[in-house]
């Protein structure tokens, strides 16, 4: 459900500022468990209204994948008061673009109008939690929706089943295993009641924040949250089951064969803790030294240096109850995988070792400063942020802190990090090459 927002997009900017300010909000909740998160931004007359479900991929029964990722399109094919195919045309006669999208953690819905539809978007959200219509025709029609984004996204994409082989091999009895969008045959194979059971067990007002943030009188849009909101009856408690992985100790060696590539491409991927944690913060770090941008150390030494690949990169893949640290390199002309990995070890070695230099803390204290700009420099990045805070990491003024954090980072605490995660015997090296039936016809 991947809707542009560019109608709004110069519109939205305006809510941003050169310099970082601090997001103001409050917070509330209903006396049916729904929490709400307010920001007022007078800069740009527009509003967002969204919320976040506590529900993602690894909710699901692990005989029904994708169900979460379905309720992502599903739930917009209508309600008791809003017709179904009736849902965008309603937006887009209003002046208004939506969104959704789904984590194996949460689901997330919103959508952006002037600033005089505030009400209309408060009342939509409402319907869809109150009054969803889920039937036959619609499970049928999202199906094939579903089914073709799977086509586009994943199956005929190069590389589309990247991280979906990443967490296959890394997680064996936690959820994070299987992607998030789901298995086809589970779909075609599940009851509208199984769908309808889903529905009435997670979306919730207990399992749901709400953010409304933009050009807004708050006395006003209390008064419409408890109108629509307020008359929502509190759902089931939800408990959720812990999983708890057992250490990786030794490599895990995997190969996957994607029919829709040329170039073959190495990945080592390494369990890293929940996003929470301070320690996860810290391998972001590292992850910006070594590969964000072409000064970074990987992509200066061997793609500039050495032209040992065609790319090199890095990145922290968050998540509420496990990450993944990922590196990964495509070869090219004699240089093979495990060339790639020796120079990317060596980097690691290099980090366990020694304290990277001030010059190169100093950089990435930049980017951090950047990147908490860029993240709060629009009303729909910071409403999301204030849904995203409250919902997976319990405190939602890591909006303004969180930044805090990263700047009480020090180089000992990357040297420590990685020496205790980024380690070869607790890693998978994955192997992504070109299906050999294709390789051979070359």
């Amino acid at each position: 459900m991947k809707n542009s927002l560019i109608a709004l997009s110069s519109m939205l900017m305006l809510g941003g500022t050169a310099q970082a300010q601090k997001v103001t909000f409050e917070e509330y909740d209903l006396p049916n468990g729904l929490h709400v998160i307010l920001h007022n931004d007078p800069s740009a007359p527009v509003v967002i209204t969204s919320v976040m479900y506590h529900v993602g991929a690894k909710d699901e029964n692990p005989e029904r994948t994708g169900f979460a990722h379905f309720f992502e399109h599903l739930l917009f094919e209508g309600t008791e008061n809003i017709k179904r195919g009736e849902w965008f045309k309603m937006v887009t006669s209003n002046g208004g673009t939506n969104n959704a999208n789904t984590t194996e953690d949460r689901t997330y819905y919103f959508e952006v109008f002037p600033s005089n539809n505030t009400e209309l978007g408060l009342w939509m959200e409402s319907e869809r939690l109150m009054h969803p219509v889920i039937n036959q025709i619609g499970v049928d029609t999202q199906n094939e929706v579903v089914k073709e984004e799977k086509r586009l996204r994943v199956d005929n994409q190069p590389y589309g089943q990247l991280i979906a082989e990443v967490k296959k091999n890394m997680f064996k009895v936690h959820p994070y295993r299987w992607a998030t969008i789901g298995s086809m045959e589970h779909l075609d194979a599940a009851t509208l009641k199984e769908f309808q059971d889903f529905n009435k067990k997670f979306y919730s007002p207990n399992n749901a924040v709400l953010v409304v943030a933009g050009q807004i009188d708050i006395a006003q849009t209390k008064a419409w949250i408890q109108k629509y909101f307020g008359p929502i009856p509190r759902g089931v408690e939800i408990k959720k089951q812990t999983f708890t992985e057992a250490p990786i100790t030794e490599t895990i060696r995997a190969t996957y064969e994607d029919p829709n590539i040329q170039k073959p491409m190495v990945v080592a991927a390494y369990r890293i803790p929940s996003m929470k944690t301070r320690d996860a913060r810290v391998l972001d770090m590292i992850s910006t030294y070594l590969s964000n941008g072409k000064s970074s150390k990987l992509y200066k030494k061997i793609v500039d240096d050495k032209k040992m690949a065609l790319q090199v990169g890095a990145f922290n893949y968050a998540q509420e109850d496990y990450g993944q640290y990922i590196l990964y390199g495509m070869p090219q002309g004699d240089f093979t995988s495990a060339d790639l990995i020796k120079e990317v070890d060596e980097e690691i070695v290099k980090l366990q070792t020694d304290l990277i230099s001030e010059k190169d803390f100093q950089k990435l204290q930049n980017i951090n400063e950047s990147n908490y700009v860029n993240e709060n420099s629009g009303i729909e990045g910071v409403a999301e942020n204030l849904a995203t805070y409250y919902l997976l990491y319990g405190d939602v003024n890591l909006v303004n802190t969180n930044i805090d954090i990263l700047r009480s980072v020090t180089r000992e605490e990357m040297r420590e990090a990685a020496k205790k995660y980024l380690n070869p015997n607790q890693r998978l090296i994955l192997d992504y090459v070109p299906a050999k039936d294709k390789a051979e016809n070359k």
